[in-house]
């Protein structure tokens, strides 16, 4: 497949100060990308056009989007603990969303989008800014597809952290299905293994809270012993993935052994499933990502895999507390799925 990155400069408008997710992170990745022989094959996409408010409106309150708005607007506040906005946040937080809107346009092109963009989104509840995230980009991504006329959308998020935006906005909603792979506890303390959705959305939403220390070899069980028989059973028209690369062994903000040879299987996993349910609509949206190396050579790696859909074979066996947390997850999701 062909893949592309979507990206713009003025990410780093979003300015943050001394913060994990700070202005250079995306800007880091792109600079590594440009120093490798993969450049030159991937489609380029920068400047995306912002989101309008209607589209933030599909998944937020007009109370929440008002409030970003209005901060950014002050010129600076915090608006969690962990979470703050500058003066061009607002602007900078609609083109983010942006992007990950875009990456769905690109696949009438035949692309596999990765987009580049920040703020993050996957902790953004329908009302709450939080986890460094001010709109829920994947979410608002999945939404626009469903008001397209989608019927079904699913939603992988590897991250390190559990997408509880995500997860919320999609919890009574069988027209998303919300998978997630995390590592337990950790912030945000929700994505246990029974939280499996509500009314119409009961059984479409996949926890797979995970020890700290989990491997390659783990995240390749987990997604063969879960994720891919609850996806092809679903049989999705369209597969997002909230890339979180802070699941990589050197990310300061994460716990878990994941390698470059990991982002491969799973980028190749989650391909050969688009290809198999969805027409080859597969995109990435960059979730966390802190250690500026460690993230851009996991990006690379997610990018080499789509491209020559191979990746490296070999993984380790796992841990033993890893697999009893995947056999925990199964026997939860064999009352909506056959595992």
């Amino acid at each position: 497949m062909d893949a592309a990155v979507i990206w713009d400069e003025a990410y780093a408008e979003h300015d943050t100060g001394e913060h994990p997710e700070g202005a250079d992170r995306v800007a880091s990745v792109v600079r590594h990308l440009e120093g490798t022989d993969l450049w030159p094959r991937l489609t380029v996409v920068e400047g995306p056009r912002p989101a309008t408010e209607d589209d933030i409106l599909l998944v937020h309150t007009e109370r929440h989007l008002r409030m970003v708005r209005e901060a950014a607007a002050g010129r600076g506040a915090w608006l969690e603990p962990d979470t703050r906005v500058s003066a061009r946040s607002y602007e900078i937080a609609l083109l983010s969303v942006g992007g990950a809107l875009l990456a769905t346009g690109l696949w009438d092109d035949g692309l596999v989008p990765f987009a580049l963009i920040r703020p993050p989104g996957h902790h953004a509840t329908q009302d709450r800014a939080m986890g460094f995230c001010l709109f829920n980009n994947v979410a608002i991504a999945a939404a626009r597809l469903l008001r397209q006329g989608y019927e079904r959308v699913a939603v992988l998020d590897w991250d390190v952290h559990h997408g509880n935006g995500t997860q919320a906005i999609f919890y009574g909603d069988r027209g998303v299905l919300y998978g997630s792979a995390h590592e337990w506890p950790h912030y945000p303390g929700s994505g246990y293994f029974t939280e499996c959705g509500e009314g119409d959305g009961e059984g479409f939403t996949v926890n797979v809270p995970l020890p700290a220390g989990a491997t390659d070899g783990d995240y390749a069980a987990l997604f063969e012993h879960i994720f891919e028989p609850v996806i092809r059973q679903y049989a999705p028209q369209a597969l997002l993935v909230s890339a979180g690369q802070d699941i990589h062994r050197d990310d300061p903000l994460g716990d878990m052994r994941v390698t470059e040879t990991g982002f491969s299987q799973m980028a190749l996993r989650c391909l050969r499933l688009a290809q198999e349910h969805c027409g080859g609509r597969l995109a990435f949206v960059l979730e966390g990502g802190y250690q500026r190396t460690a993230m851009a050579r996991s990006v690379e790696a997610v990018l080499r895999a789509v491209m020559d859909e191979s990746a490296p074979v070999e993984v380790d066996e796992g841990t033993d507390k890893a697999k009893a947390a995947i056999a925990r997850a199964r026997e939860v999701q064999a009352s909506h799925w056959s595992l």
